[in-house]
């Protein structure tokens, strides 16, 4: 009986210890896997004060970062210029630029940079510093093409140039966004879709790796400071698979209401919604409000507000400025800023 007992216990041990391992594997978020992660932080005053949802909008020169497919729908030529303030006094600069080939085709191009200030260069042996400062820094450069294959339905694509550095190591690899967006009968909501950082793997490469190594420690009179390298990992770049809705739930002479919802797949998380409206008072004055990644496992951001204002200089000519405050959570709250011109 005690044998049956002890055969018993040891299978209901094992299949908890299976179900565990399986439970395990399927709550892996796979946070901290990719290379070049800068690419993942949002663009624009506008878009990050309605949540970041905004793949169904994309009807400003951040589309360039959001959907692709929307650039061809601009009225006109638009200069883009962003600046946050992110995490851990770290600076995010974006600069983009559509120019418009005709009525149903653009051009774009833009840049991406991250960077930081120096720090000491700290070591197992000298914790307190060696003396030596380091910096780290990321950018990408991207062209981007998009045309509207009707009047409700257009397209894009975005290829882009990566590079990151950390003191004498470097990194680079080449990725690919597309996006679509669809405008339905349905009261003019729009469908939009994007995929970004399609690409390469990246790997780190630089003397920082070098170290010396002895082959035979057992023998002496042997060279034991042989010149070798670490060898470092590739990784992927951050795949964000994005669909949205944009509609105007409000719209009249004075007033209008809109509305965004995205749905957003990364390959470095778990799944997450955004959402968020923007009002608009004739044009000129805009207040927006959103929440950013509802339904993330463990994320710290959330609520999202800002601002806009719209001025025409002349009748072809239109500035833009808006500012975007996001929560953070235990962390430090970020603000963004853009200034658009239009011509």
């Amino acid at each position: 009986m005690k044998r049956y007992l002890a055969l018993a216990l040891a299978g209901a041990l094992c299949g908890a210890g299976h179900r565990a391992e399986a439970q395990f594997v399927r709550n892996v978020s796979k946070v901290g896997t990719t290379a070049a992660p800068f690419l993942e932080i949002e663009v624009g005053g506008r878009a990050l004060g309605m949540g970041g949802g905004f793949v169904g909008h994309a009807n400003d020169a951040s589309a360039l970062y959001w959907n692709v497919g929307g650039i061809s729908r601009l009225p006109r030529n638009e200069l883009l210029l962003s600046h946050t303030d992110w995490l851990a006094d770290i600076s995010f600069d974006y600069a983009g630029f559509v120019l418009k080939l005709g009525p149903d085709r653009a051009l774009g191009f833009s840049l991406t940079n991250l960077s930081m200030g120096e720090m000491e260069v700290r070591t197992v042996f000298y914790p307190e510093g060696t003396g030596e400062r380091f910096s780290a820094s990321s950018f990408a450069l991207a062209g981007s093409y998009g045309w509207s294959i009707t009047d409700r339905f257009s397209m894009g694509f975005t290829a882009k140039y990566v590079h990151e550095t950390v003191w004498h190591m470097r990194a680079s690899g080449f990725a690919v966004d597309v996006g679509t967006l669809f405008t339905t009968q349905f009261h003019g909501m729009r469908l939009g879709m994007s995929i970004s950082n399609f690409g390469t793997k990246m790997r780190l490469e630089g003397k920082d790796t070098q170290v010396t190594h002895d082959i035979d420690p057992v023998k002496s009179g042997n060279n034991d400071r042989i010149l070798a390298h670490l060898d470092t990992d590739r990784w992927p770049m951050p795949l964000i698979f994005r669909v949205g809705i944009g509609a105007e739930l409000l719209q009249d002479n004075w007033n209008r209401l809109s509305i965004g919802v995205d749905a957003v797949h990364p390959n470095d998380n778990t799944e997450y919604m955004n959402l968020g409206l923007e009002y608009a008072f004739r044009g000129y004055f805009f207040a927006r409000a959103g929440y950013k990644s509802l339904f993330l496992r463990d994320g710290e951001e959330g609520f999202t507000a800002g601002v806009g204002l719209r001025y025409p200089v002349t009748a072809s000519v239109v500035v833009k400025a808006d500012l975007a405050y996001c929560d953070f959570g235990r962390l430090d709250n970020v603000r963004k800023i853009s200034l658009s011109l239009e011509f």
